[in-house]
């Protein structure tokens, strides 16, 4: 429960910089003429609502074990990075096409309107809170073990980003001349691939996890490394592994003397079950099965 608490708290400063980032873009895009600066407000808005998914999947992926669901609610956690994963990905195919329309006016001859000051400064204020955001939610996320927490801090990152390209679109069609308004679309086709590239990355987290992908070779050998220090264990094999939301699941068969007292064999599972989830976390499913040396 403490652990959902501190998350809710996250996510919590994180919506309260929405809100006002994006009501402050909003009216700096409509009163400043910026399609860039609105664009971008439309972005911040896809960060509300990501921050509600975040909370609603993290509150029930924090619920135990039920009759319904042995192995607890943490792929709930995995959906909702996957979510957002899709969510930023939908965003990054909407500025660019957004940016390449614009590109595509301005090609065939058109003029695009130049952005006023107060949307110059909007990025401003945009790209110095978010960042501020990023970092705090990003250093939560990894202490709290919650990828979508870490997912919805890169959300936090790509609005960062996407700032930073209005705020160089505006700044050089402001610095420049009505020539140069064509850095505004422009910077934000760039952000976009950024966005993008971001996206890609959570939802391979996400979906590998779903599809039940094995943990990272380095992390298995380091399982295998744990059980095999144990000197009358041998023989490893048969390792299957994979995450359950913010936790790892172990199943490994391992092999013992057979002459071993029944109880002497039970202890020592014990200790390697311990051992493992004084490593990986106190939540980690551990299945093991001793079979006789034969």
């Amino acid at each position: 429960m403490n652990r959902e608490r501190e998350i809710f708290k996250v996510t919590l400063v994180g919506s309260v910089a929405n809100v006002l980032l994006t009501v402050f873009k909003f009216v700096a895009g409509i009163v400043g003429h910026s399609a860039a600066m609105t664009a971008d407000a439309v972005h911040s808005l896809s960060d509300l609502l990501t921050d509600a998914v975040v909370l609603l999947f993290v509150h029930i992926s924090g619920k135990p074990e039920d009759c319904g669901h042995d192995y607890g609610h943490g792929k709930y956690e995995t959906l909702a990075t996957t979510f957002i994963g899709f969510a930023l990905a939908a965003v990054a195919v909407g500025l660019g096409y957004k940016a390449v329309e614009s590109l595509l006016y301005w090609k065939e001859g058109g003029v695009l309107e130049a952005p006023g000051m107060l949307a110059l400064w909007a990025a401003v204020v945009s790209v110095v809170l978010k960042e501020a955001v990023y970092q705090y939610t990003v250093r939560r996320g990894r202490k709290l073990n919650s990828p979508a927490v870490e997912a919805n801090a890169w959300h936090h990152r790509s609005d960062v980003l996407s700032s930073l390209g209005t705020l160089a679109g505006i700044g050089g069609a402001i610095l420049l001349g009505n020539r140069w308004t064509v850095l505004d679309p422009l910077a934000g086709l760039v952000v976009s691939v950024f966005i993008l590239r971001v996206a890609w990355k959570l939802l391979k987290q996400g979906l590998d996890e779903l599809l039940e992908a094995s943990l990272p070779e380095s992390v298995e050998q380091e399982i295998l490394d744990i059980v095999t220090a144990y000197p009358d264990v041998c023989d490893p094999h048969h390792l299957r592994t994979r995450r359950i939301g913010s936790r790892y699941a172990i199943e490994l068969h391992i092999r013992m003397d057979g002459n071993l007292p029944l109880e002497t064999a039970h202890d020592r599972t014990c200790e390697i079950e311990q051992a493992l989830k004084e490593r990986f976390g106190a939540t980690t499913h551990i299945t093991l099965h001793v079979e006789p040396i034969k």
